[in-house]
């Protein structure tokens, strides 16, 4: 069983929690994640790591409630445990020899995205941040990012903060003003990571992105977090749990990952309505 430390809102649907698990704490790099069950029964759903702390013995993740397993962890509290959480799985951040780097993060993807601009930071690196948001709500980790960033900028989708666009609006900017980095990096959603690449493309800078597919097992086995590349014209699979999270964004095939995406969706909100009509049950 592993504690949970502390639990903290973010914004009306993401959620943080400091989760008591030593073992993992002593290994966890950034870029890496964990498989968690909230009790005996539950689904096994991963988690990218969103920060830790060894002395303490701690991992920190982030998460957003959108189906039935992160409304049921989000009914946790402190003190009170969850039954599994196992890692640290995939590949860490490659950061080694970087000088000079861009991360760019939307939604709750800034979770995963903020431990690679900290870990860059704290090896001399010169990190510019882009992060976008639909709106002002939605926010979070502004005041990390800008500990963590020579320059930080936030978007909104529709105005509420920061400049209105979207985030491949100031990265055009800076290429157009003859800004170069070692690597652009971008952790968000799949349509987001898509455009990023294409913005930095002509450009020619390293690009590398954090695919975060359907997980079961988390050790290449079963298949379901499978992407496809297309490598020196050839179109090969990749499997995000031992390949990755993170991917050359240049190869990756982002139609198929969004349509693969998508297959659970109907299915994620049925379950979703249920859990939140049994814990509504419960309360009266």
């Amino acid at each position: 069983m592993y504690k949970i430390l502390s639990k903290k809102s973010l914004n009306p649907t993401v959620t943080m929690m400091d989760i008591e698990a030593p073992l993992v704490a002593a290994k966890a790099e950034p870029g890496q994640f964990i498989i968690l069950r909230v009790d005996g029964e539950g689904e096994r759903i991963p988690l990218t790591v969103a920060g830790f702390d060894r002395e303490r013995g701690s991992v920190r993740i982030i998460f957003q409630i959108v189906g039935a397993t992160t409304k049921q962890l989000d009914s946790k509290n402190e003190g009170e445990y969850i039954s599994d959480f196992v890692g640290p799985l995939g590949r860490k951040t490659q950061v080694d020899g970087l000088k000079k780097v861009c991360i760019v993060g939307g939604g709750v993807g800034c979770a995963i995205a903020l431990p690679v601009a900290q870990k860059l930071a704290s090896l001399g690196c010169e990190v510019t941040s882009v992060i976008g948001f639909r709106s002002k709500d939605l926010l979070i980790l502004e005041d990390e990012f800008k500990a963590a960033s020579k320059k930080l900028t936030v978007m909104t989708d529709d105005g509420s903060y920061g400049r209105m666009g979207n985030v491949c609006l100031p990265l055009r900017e800076m290429f157009e003003a003859g800004e170069r980095f070692d690597e652009v990096i971008a952790i968000g959603p799949l349509v987001m990571m898509k455009f990023v690449v294409e913005e930095v493309r002509p450009t020619g800078i390293p690009c590398t992105v954090s695919m975060n597919p359907i997980m079961i097992d988390g050790t290449g086995m079963c298949g379901g977090c499978r992407l496809s590349l297309i490598r020196d014209g050839k179109r090969i699979t990749e499997f995000a749990c031992v390949s990755g999270p993170d991917f050359n964004g240049y190869e990756v095939d982002f139609d198929e990952a969004m349509s693969r995406s998508a297959m659970y969706r109907d299915f994620e909100r049925h379950a979703y309505e249920t859990a939140c009509n049994l814990y509504k049950k419960e309360v009266e």
